[in-house]
């Protein structure tokens, strides 16, 4: 089985009533349940791995372990109970074989104690997404209810479990939640997604512009269509000697984790009823739970070509956006187990990528659609000789054959709707009257353990889910409409959303004047546009972010000039990542100019590599900050809060494509893909990002340092407005790193 993606539980959708960060009005927040069937496995006390079926409930900042469905099985009590703290972490950790089968593993631990920590596994990766959901909002349901009064030790202090030790007495929640949000389908789907597994358990339309949040520099044009594809030609720089960009583009009525699983599985009995070029695909061998490396084979008779056979080595990676976005890479490269074969001739694959992003339904709609996009890279040579003279033997070229695997797709799906049939949401509505849950259900005198603590004690839990929900309670529907026409995208490019600084900084204070001369960093600040291995600070121009009418009609328009100035950027070397780089005695910050400054936001993007590296950006502000403004709700605001706002817009200027693709141009909310931590002081705030927190970030950045002296990279920072009074959103600071030399890197002693 394959990676996919879900949608959030709930009514967590930007703009509902259904957030815990805010303050009274929306709806109860104790309304919400998330269950569904997963596997539990690890390692038991004799070094034997166990893989189990188990049922996992999430009733606010509650998590319950059952053997069977409670649902089904009145009075059955759980096998583990705990509380999710502020210092529990979820990470994805990609796909992994076990017991010969493919499930998508998170790993939930302490990020203040790596022993404390548990795995549990899913049959998709969108499942995966959905169950880390719910452990945030678990989390921020412990947050909310200690900025309401609850002490800290109800969450914090807990007496830790013996991982050996006996299970804890346990005693039945109280009924009467509002709704049940279901994950998965049950056992039954589980366990048909996941055949391979050995356990316990036995044998008006829509419409999507093609638009990220920074501007992207392509010019597309439709050359051909395919049996409803759309075939086009980058033509933005066709001329310049490198590799021509190819792209087929076709709406698929699936959601994009069945689309995902499909070109990810490698099972011959799947693949030949889509792919036209691969008869048979074998792995080599997965790292990371993100990448892999894939042997294939072709018959090249159905392309009408000469009879030999020909053969391919290549390697695949695969990362999920926040937006529920795909991206898959596809590189030819050369294996040790893959020497060349006797009477196959071995062809190098174009580099290609897959994306794969669900689009909105109409309205009254619930059948899935999704745009699938393939990208592949073709020798300037070949593609115009296909053009102007031979345009028939395109059609009989491997390039052409991989930009059919989109029809394939369309087609396939068509032909087995009941590939949907496992992606349905699912909302069951208790039928008792709410109770609200408090920490009196727990017997008196009895621990409230952790989570990981409760799943990795348990030698014998859990595993799988299911996928997609969405919240079916029409009261609350929401409709929005994104980006209904090109009209309405045209103008959005031509709005500029300006900050008001009186609103973000004390404007009881006069300004200081911040002469960028009086800061040194380590990394050098461009001269002009042909210097290098230096820094500059673009407009906000070049991303779009949320207009004033958002939260109505998704609308998003282009950014302004930055609150707060770049002031200087360091590019140090470090043994190990280096948290509170602010305080070193050396450090910017700690000198005369840096002391003067009225407020400054210190950036550390720790990098990591061998050895590792920190980008550090200084953003200057030349007044206090306004404490009720946003701004300063966010400086002085909780790590939740900030981890749930703090936002960064990443745009390739110029780079290798595949590069651009990986990195994309969406924003992100860091505190929700990696560890970030937080330092405040007197006149400055410091956040420290742990890009190697997160596999699939340090995936990413492996690639982009493989081309770091050849890429121009724009980042803008911003925080996420949620709220209409908030809107419209204004560009905090920006940066462009222009082409980076790692050797120019400072050595920084601790």
């Amino acid at each position: 089985m394959e990676l996919s993606s879900l949608k959030k539980a709930g009514s967590e959708s930007e703009g509902s009533g259904y957030s815990f960060s805010g303050g009274g009005g929306g709806e109860d927040r104790g309304s919400f349940e998330y269950f569904g069937w997963v596997y539990h496995i690890g390692v038991n006390s004799i070094g034997h791995e166990y893989c189990h079926l188990r049922f996992l409930f999430i009733r606010r900042k509650y998590v319950e372990l059952y053997k069977r469905d409670p649902h089904e099985n009145p009075g059955i009590k759980p096998i583990r109970r705990g509380v999710v703290g502020p210092s529990l972490m979820v990470e994805e950790m990609g796909r992994r074989k076990v017991n010969h089968g493919d499930v998508y593993v998170l790993r939930i631990y302490n990020r203040l104690d790596d022993s404390k920590k548990g795995e549990i596994a899913c049959a998709t990766a969108g499942e995966a997404s959905k169950w880390m959901e719910a452990f945030d909002h678990a989390k921020q349901q412990a947050e909310y209810e200690m900025s309401r009064g609850g002490s800290p030790r109800d969450v914090s202090m807990e007496e830790e479990i013996n991982l050996e030790g006996h299970r804890p007495r346990v005693r039945r929640y109280a009924h009467g939640l509002k709704k049940l949000i279901k994950i998965g389908q049950g056992p039954e789907t589980l366990l048909r997604q996941s055949s391979n597994l050995k356990t316990c358990v036995g044998s008006d339309g829509f419409f999507e512009g093609d638009f990220g949040d920074a501007l992207e520099r392509h010019r597309w044009k439709c050359v051909r269509t395919l049996n409803g594809v759309r075939i086009f030609e980058d033509v933005a720089d066709s001329k310049n000697g490198k590799g021509v960009l190819v792209k087929s583009v076709g709406v698929v009525d699936a959601h994009a984790d069945t689309v995902f699983d499909i070109i990810l599985n490698y099972d011959w009995s799947q693949r030949y009823e889509w792919d036209t070029l691969i008869s048979d695909l074998e792995l080599v061998e997965s790292y990371d739970g993100h990448y892999d490396i894939l042997y294939g084979t072709n018959n090249p008779t159905y392309l009408g070509q000469s009879q030999c056979k020909r053969d391919f080595v290549f390697s695949r990676q695969w990362f999920r956006g926040q937006d529920g976005t795909y991206t898959i890479l596809q590189v030819p490269c050369v294996h040790k187990k893959k020497p060349p074969r006797s009477g196959y001739r071995r062809t190098r694959m174009n580099p290609s990528t897959w994306e794969i992003r669900c689009l909105n339904t109409a309205m009254g709609s619930n059948a899935p659609k999704c745009l699938v996009t393939q990208i592949l890279e073709i020798q300037p040579a070949g593609w115009f000789k296909w053009q102007r003279y031979h345009p028939l033997k395109f059609e009989k070229s491997v390039p052409y054959a991989l930009l059919c695997q989109v029809a394939g797709l369309k087609e396939y799906v068509l032909a087995n709707p009941a590939l949907n049939l496992e992606t349905l949401p699912t909302v069951v509505r208790s039928k008792v009257s709410d109770v609200s849950i408090t920490n009196s259900v727990y017997d008196d005198g009895e621990p409230q353990d952790e989570f990981y603590d409760a799943i990795a004690a348990d030698s014998s839990s859990s595993e799988d889910e299911s996928d997609d929900d969405k919240e079916l309670d029409h009261k609350d529907l929401k409709v929005k409409l994104k980006n209904v026409s090109w009209a309405i995208a045209g103008f959005s490019l031509k709005r500029t959303s300006a900050v008001d600084a009186n609103k973000e900084l004390d404007p009881s204070v006069a300004p200081v004047v911040l002469e960028t001369h009086q800061f040194h960093g380590s990394l050098q600040k461009a001269r002009d546009d042909k210097d290098t291995n230096c820094w500059t600070s673009p407009s906000g121009a070049g991303f779009m972010i949320r207009g004033k009418n958002y939260l109505k009609d998704n609308s998003k328009v282009m950014g302004g000039d930055p609150l707060l100035k770049l002031i200087a950027v360091d590019w140090f070397k470090v043994d190990k990542s280096f948290d509170g780089i602010a305080l070193h005695p050396r450090n910017l910050v700690q000198s005369e100019a840096g002391k003067k400054v009225p407020f400054m936001l210190v950036i550390n993007l720790q990098v990591p590599a061998k050895p590792n590296y920190s980008m550090v950006m200084y953003y200057a502000a030349d007044r206090p900050v306004n404490k009720s403004s946003l701004l300063g709700k966010f400086v002085d605001g909780s790590d939740m809060y900030r981890n749930s706002r703090f936002k960064l817009i990443p745009s390739i200027v110029e780079g290798y494509w595949m590069v651009k693709r990986a990195v994309g141009t969406k924003a992100c909310l860091l505190g929700k893909a990696v560890t970030c931590k937080y330092l405040r002081r007197d006149n400055f705030l410091e956040i420290d990002v742990d890009i190697g927190s997160s596999t699939v970030a340090r995936s990413v950045i492996g690639l982009v340092l493989g081309y770091v002296t050849s890429l121009v990279v724009d980042l803008a920072i911003l925080i996420e407005a949620k709220e209409e009074e908030e809107l419209p959103e204004y560009v905090l600071g920006t940066v462009r790193l222009n082409r980076v030399r790692l050797d120019s890197a400072v050595k920084l002693e601790n």
